[in-house]
């Protein structure tokens, strides 16, 4: 069995939701050194989340970006965690609903999505920065 860890840094991305799988795998070829497998992403943030989602029409990552800040609005007054903006603790919020991590089955050296599956960043900040991911991967 093989076992590859490596932390990367994606770019830094506006505020919505981000296919990034193209990103991830650009950084991570030992993905293809892998028959059967899995590979895990963590988040290392606590304002940004990883989800798995459709990855063809881009409208259902603005429908995400619309539907999230109507279930967790900003600027509400029993927030008292609001030194970093307004944007801030829905930020947090958000990003334990979406969560940290995303596991995915590696088949023939590639990740084995879905075909209208891909990787979303979950970026809830106005200015979130560049976001960094610890990826591992074991296998045969």
């Amino acid at each position: 069995m093989k076992t590859f860890q490596k932390q990367i840094a994606l770019q830094p991305k506006s505020r919505g939701f981000h296919l990034v799988t193209n990103e991830i795998e650009d950084q991570f070829p030992e993905i293809g050194e892998i028959q059967q497998g899995i590979f895990q992403a963590f988040i290392k943030h606590t304002s940004a989340g990883l989800t798995i989602n459709e990855n063809a029409d881009p409208t259902v990552r603005d429908d995400f970006e619309s539907h999230i800040n109507k279930m967790v609005p900003e600027d509400q007054p029993y927030y008292r965690h609001t030194f970093e903006g307004s944007d801030d603790m829905p930020a947090h919020i958000k990003a334990s609903l979406m969560g940290t991590s995303v596991q995915i089955p590696v088949t023939n050296g590639r990740l084995n999505l879905g075909t209208w599956q891909g990787i979303y960043l979950c970026e809830h900040r106005n200015h979130g920065g560049s976001r960094k991911l610890v990826l591992t991967l074991m296998g045969s």
